[in-house]
Formats: structure tokens, C-alpha cells, sequence
């Protein structure tokens, strides 16, 4: 007779993560400076930090507190004495987004100007093509997946001093890095429910947005993983 001795690994089943967040932005502003109208593009990159907390097949995504608050103004000095400001407006630093992995359920917490709102919408899952290729992050072996997201986005352009916006469709090819490690269906902002584990990192279009986590914490407080609740409600369109 021969005993066999089988030694299994305790998955982590919930946690928190640290996100890093990129954004590359460029800002096209149209300038005549009596010799023809000319483009100007203002590269722009900022940078700020999220956190996942998941437990129960549950998770609740927020932003976290600036080290040092960015100077989000920019000038620019066009021909003609004209002087541009803009100023970048990210998130509200109350802005929460609660997944529900098991229902396909996700409640937002939005502030819009002065006021907080509620919405409620679906899980949708999008269609995610997996690859054999691999990479280690914080330790864990991830793999690559990649799907494709068709929507809209709003443009700005500004013409001498006039500001006009329009929606653009919008296709945004998107590679994840997940590990399965870590099972449970989550990861950076509005990607809930995506692929079979923990998804560490988000390239969005080449590098136009990207999350990446940057730390992984083993405990967490359940209890902060709750529904938002509030009187005011929108739906997704409104």
C-alpha cells in the first residue's frame, strides 16, 4: 500500500488591487495667425491611481486620493492674441462602480456637477478571442486575451476660440493580461464579468488608455463592498 499525499493551494478568492491608470490625450486646436489656418496638437498624458476590492463574488471599483493634485489647466497662446484655456475634468473622487458577478449587475454612484445619481445597468460581457501567449505580473502568470469595443465618444475641436463637439463612433481594440490564480471574474473599471480570473492589465488602442495593477492585497474589508444607494436614479442613456 502507498499513501499518496496531494497538497492543494488555497486560491485567493478576494483582495484588493491597485490600479495605475494612463491616459494619452490629444487636443487639435485650429489657430490663424494671418498666414492660414493652422493645427496645433497638444499631447497630453495623465496619470492617477483606482482600487478593487472583491470578495463574494462581489467587487466595488474606486478612485483613490491624489498624492499631489495635477495641475489639469492648460494654455495656449494662439496667433491673433487669443489665449486658450482648457481644463481637464476627470471623475468625481466620489464616483463608485458596485459589480455583482453572480446576478450581471452593476450599480454606479456618479457625481454630475454638485449632485450624485445612481445607475443601474446590466453586465454585458464582451466576446474575447484568448491567446497561448503569456507574461508574469506581480508574480502570477498571466494570459492575453483581446476583444474589440464599438461605441461612441464625444470630440472636441476648437476652431478660433470656438468650441464645437460632436459623437464619433468609436472602435477600441483592447488587449487584457489575466491569471487565473487569482478565479475570480473581475478587474480595472467597467471590466466585471470579462474572463475566467483576475485581470491584471487593460491596453486600450496602443496605449491610449491602459490600467495596470501596480499591488495586490490579500485582505480586505468585506463590508465595504456594498451597493451604492441613493434617491436620485438614471438609466445608462440618461
Amino acid at each position: 500500500a502507498s499513501l499518496i499525499l496531494v497538497t492543494l493551494q488555497a486560491q485567493q478568492q478576494q483582495g484588493k488591487v491597485i490600479y495605475e491608470r494612463t491616459v494619452q490625450m490629444q487636443i487639435r486646436i485650429a489657430t490663424d495667425d494671418g498666414g492660414g489656418v493652422q493645427d496645433n496638437i497638444m499631447p497630453r498624458t495623465r496619470k492617477d491611481k483606482f482600487e478593487l476590492s472583491f470578495a463574494n463574488n462581489q467587487s466595488l471599483w474606486k478612485q483613490m486620493e491624489q498624492d499631489e493634485p495635477e495641475d489639469d489647466m492648460m494654455n495656449n497662446n494662439g496667433g491673433g492674441g487669443g489665449n486658450v484655456q482648457i481644463r481637464m475634468i476627470g471623475p468625481g473622487s466620489d464616483d463608485i462602480m458596485y459589480s455583482n458577478l453572480d446576478a450581471s449587475r452593476k450599480v454606479e454612484q456618479r457625481e454630475l456637477g454638485t449632485k450624485k445619481y445612481i445607475v443601474e445597468d446590466s453586465i454585458r460581457r464582451m466576446n474575447w478571442k484568448l491567446s497561448d501567449e503569456t507574461k508574469t505580473l506581480l508574480g502570477h502568470v498571466c494570459r492575453k486575451a483581446i476583444s474589440q469595443r464599438i461605441s461612441t465618444r464625444m470630440m472636441m475641436n476648437m476652431d478660433n476660440g470656438k468650441v464645437e463637439r460632436k459623437e464619433i463612433a468609436d472602435t477600441s481594440n483592447i488587449i487584457a493580461w489575466f491569471t487565473t490564480d487569482i478565479p475570480v471574474s473581475t478587474g480595472p473599471a467597467d471590466y466585471q464579468g470579462q474572463l475566467p480570473g483576475l485581470i491584471l492589465e487593460i491596453d486600450v488602442n496602443n496605449g491610449r488608455s491602459a490600467y495596470k495593477a501596480i499591488e495586490i492585497i490579500t485582505k480586505v474589508d468585506i463590508g465595504t463592498i456594498k451597493e451604492p444607494k441613493g434617491s436620485k436614479k438614471l438609466t445608462p442613456a440618461e
